[in-house]
């Protein structure tokens, strides 16, 4: 305020001018220190972001939908994005820069986990009978992007914790997955066929559904 102060008096601002300036000033900087918290709690990589996505290395129909996804009206309307391919075809990276820009741009809380680590957190946390409250701790998330579904144990308890987190964001918040496993492979995850048509279609029911086909991004890396 020191500083407006200043310039008020040499421009012979009004008091009501001044106010203004304040309290503009005073919500930009609000607004700043919210995105970075919001950045730290995200646990995002900040090597994966949307200014160094390889955007033209990414399938067609992924870069005609990248646009809509950042306007941020999916997590709105609490649906999902799944995105499915053979590894180092950029899966990660897009979700990644597309959290960090759901961020930035409409300030919504983004949390990134691998799926193993979150079911291990929730297997503990049932194990101390804080289950519920872990859960209520990851609602506080609009979106939650699960990073390679497919690379968990698989064990009935590992199976079931992943299925409640699935079934409590159901409608109500958006998650984000990644999987090298198409949909008729998950039952190699949710073991039980029942369980794994309900998982699916939880997920599928308000989804985004992306495909990232063509050559591995990492070895076309390397060849260069």
């Amino acid at each position: 305020w020191g500083e407006l102060l200043q310039l008020a008096e040499a421009q012979n601002w009004g008091y009501r001018k001044l106010l203004l300036q304040l309290c503009e000033a005073e919500a930009a900087d609000r607004r700043e220190r919210k995105r970075q918290r919001l950045l730290r709690e995200s646990k995002l990589p900040s090597s994966k972001t949307l200014g160094n996505l390889e955007e033209g290395q990414l399938p067609a129909k992924v870069r005609r939908q990248l646009p809509t996804l950042l306007e941020g009206g999916f997590v709105e309307r609490a649906e999902n994005v799944l995105v499915f391919g053979l590894p180092g075809r950029g899966k990660t990276h897009f979700l990644c820069a597309l959290g960090r820009e759901l961020i930035l741009r409409r300030g919504y809380a983004v949390y990134f986990t691998p799926t193993f680590k979150l079911v291990q957190h929730l297997l503990a946390a049932k194990k101390d009978l804080r289950l519920d409250s872990a859960l209520k701790k990851l609602d506080r998330f609009e979106a939650i992007i699960l990073d390679d579904l497919g690379y968990v144990q698989q064990s009935r308890e590992e199976m079931e914790v992943l299925f409640t987190f699935l079934a409590e964001r159901y409608e109500r918040r958006s998650v984000l997955v990644s999987s090298n496993l198409v949909f008729s492979k998950w039952d190699q995850i949710f073991k039980d066929p029942m369980t794994t048509m309900a998982a699916v279609d939880r997920l599928v029911h308000h989804a985004i559904i992306l495909e990232f086909d063509g050559d591995s991004m990492r070895v076309a890396r390397k060849e260069k």
